[in-house]
């Protein structure tokens, strides 16, 4: 094998706000090679904070607080990687941060998209460049600034032997449509709800963060007026692109839409909104009638009832993990944003306009230099 030339660290917390994933990767021509991983569970305190901010509970202080904390929980995390990974910092090229979503907006006059873990807290933490900010450059030309894993998506999973639909669900599920011809259209939005409206649901009832194996949603029964009822939500038939996050799909928006819920029984609405997650895929999958395999990554891959579930959705499909396609699927997020962070130094667009809307590919993310990059003249 040959050497590659640098290792990146790519670090990603989902909307489900329940810890930061992180990696240490390096990149060759056709491959990706993971080198070591952690995951780092945010304090009780920090999360219970970043919820309020979500639900517009908070101060200025309270925001700026949390934006350095945030900042150093990823630069904790990434100590804490390299050291299990015996790599010398010498060799890493820099950090791709995603940072923690508070708000994502696209719509409007004023669009804006909001990420905070303060950059400058994880380059100074770490002595390592950071990339991070990426979502807003795409948005300053007229896209939505999400989804961006698509582009890594191609990179990484495009094959001229079958159009591949991959499909991540996070906190909101989202999918890319790689098509088998290199000259063709990739495709990516949000689909909706993946696993946030679930954990939301879930931590309401049971105080439990999320549904393991989807035990609570496996006790209940569907209910199929409440789904239609879901479902006739516009953003479901509303064309490309699009995205979405916590602040459109939430508890809010469920008695918005359902008014009444507390008159039934919470493992019936559970296995409901399982069933909303699962329709709201296999609607994006099954308007293509091009797309081959199905190859699943993201926190919903653990979720054995929702995968049962899809599985018999998707039945004429063959739906396998991101695992048998070259990386596993808890990591595929946050290796994006370290490949997104080699595009940005490297000066190589990270977008796909074709996915977010953008006016044409844009290099994306802000550049914090670590120390080893400094020198005095």
């Amino acid at each position: 094998m040959t050497e590659p030339h640098a290792h990146y660290v790519g670090l990603m917390s989902g909307t489900s706000m329940d810890a930061v994933d992180g990696v240490l990767v390096s990149f060759f021509p056709d491959r990706v090679h993971l080198t070591c991983t952690h995951s780092m569970p945010y304090p009780a305190e920090l999360r219970e904070g970043l919820l309020r901010l979500v639900n517009n509970q908070g101060t200025p202080e309270d925001l700026g607080t949390a934006d350095q904390w945030v900042g150093e929980v990823f630069a904790q995390c990434t100590n804490e990687l390299i050291a299990a990974s015996g790599i010398d910092r010498k060799h890493i090229a820099a950090i791709g941060s995603h940072g923690q979503t508070l708000r994502h907006h696209p719509g409007g006059p004023h669009p804006f998209s909001l990420q905070i873990g303060d950059p400058n807290v994880i380059a100074e933490r770490t002595g390592l460049t950071t990339v991070a900010d990426f979502r807003r450059r795409d948005m300053a030309a007229g896209g939505q600034g999400a989804p961006l894993v698509p582009a890594f998506h191609q990179w990484l999973f495009q094959t001229t032997a079958e159009t591949r639909a991959i499909v991540n669900i996070g906190g909101i599920a989202n999918i890319t449509v790689l098509p088998q011809a290199p000259q063709d259209t990739v495709l990516g939005f949000d689909t909706g709800p993946g696993n946030g409206l679930m954990d939301a649901w879930c931590q309401q009832h049971w105080q439990q963060p999320f549904d393991e194996d989807g035990r609570h949603a496996r006790a209940g029964t569907l209910l199929p007026q409440l789904l239609h009822a879901l479902l006739s939500d516009p953003y479901f038939n509303a064309p490309p692109p699009k995205s979405t996050g916590k602040e459109y799909f939430n508890l809010q928006w469920l008695n918005q839409r359902a008014p009444g819920l507390h008159q039934a029984n919470p493992e019936d609405i559970q296995r409901t909104l399982l069933e909303l997650t699962v329709a709201s895929i296999a609607k994006a999958i099954t308007d293509d009638e091009s797309i081959g395999g199905v190859y699943i990554c993201g926190g919903g891959a653990r979720n054995t009832m929702l995968m049962k579930q899809l599985t018999h959705q998707l039945a004429n499909y063959r739906l396998c993990s991101t695992q048998d396609i070259g990386l596993a699927p808890e990591w595929v997020e946050a290796a994006a944003f370290a490949w997104l962070a080699m595009r940005s130094l490297q000066q190589a667009a990270g977008n796909l306009p074709t996915v977010t809307g953008a006016r044409g590919p844009r290099i994306l993310g802000a550049i914090y230099a670590g120390a080893s990059t400094l020198s005095i003249r």
